[in-house]
């Protein structure tokens, strides 16, 4: 039997996913999603491929895991920018920021050359749970200003930032597309009050 190496067995369990989800975060940054087999994150982490399967169903899982990974660390961004705000469209002009800015700093690459994998249909609901929580900082915060069809608004609110996303991918200066994006959802959301 290997060695724990951390205090009890739970922790070293959870030491050892950590250490295959970073060796798989790290071939999806180097090569691309459709890298990431079991062998190759086995290899990387200087393990068997036995070892992987015990916490791991497939690569596909091992993926899944690694979006929801990345989903949660950005949730946890994104409510971190809204929770000291002095008001709620303080709080929205947070959460667009810390958005973009994450695309801006190259973060979101991880998800991005996860993008094309073909994930486990059974974990598709909980990868969409982690995707909404990204908005969910944002319901009291648009519900505070007035609007009574939230979910209209985050559609509306998301698909500004995602344009912005695209424009800053493609080589627009992100500080000028935050504040143009800041001013049109700010002057949109009053607009439908």
């Amino acid at each position: 039997m290997p060695r724990i190496q951390a205090p009890s067995l739970s922790e070293h369990r959870d030491w050892r996913r950590s250490q295959l989800i970073e060796a798989a975060a790290a071939i999806a940054l180097e090569s691309g999603g459709d890298f990431i087999t079991v062998a190759a994150v086995a290899s990387r982490a200087g393990l068997s491929r036995t070892a992987v399967y015990e916490y791991f169903a497939s690569s596909a899982d091992l993926v899944a895991d690694l979006i929801i990974d990345e989903l949660e660390t950005f949730a946890l961004i994104m409510e971190k920018s809204t929770r000291s705000a002095s008001d709620p469209l303080a709080a929205i002009q947070g959460w667009i920021t810390s958005s973009l800015t994450y695309i801006a700093d190259g973060r979101h690459l991880l998800a991005k050359a996860l993008n094309a994998v073909d994930l486990p249909r059974e974990r598709s609901a909980a990868i969409g749970a982690a995707h909404r929580a990204l908005l969910a900082p944002l319901h009291s915060a648009i519900a505070e200003i007035g609007i009574t069809d939230i979910a209209q608004a985050l559609s509306l609110l998301q698909s500004a930032t995602d344009c912005a996303t695209k424009r800053i991918e493609a080589g627009s200066d992100a500080e000028v597309e935050i504040s143009i994006t800041i001013k049109f959802c700010t002057a949109g959301l009053l607009a439908i009050i």
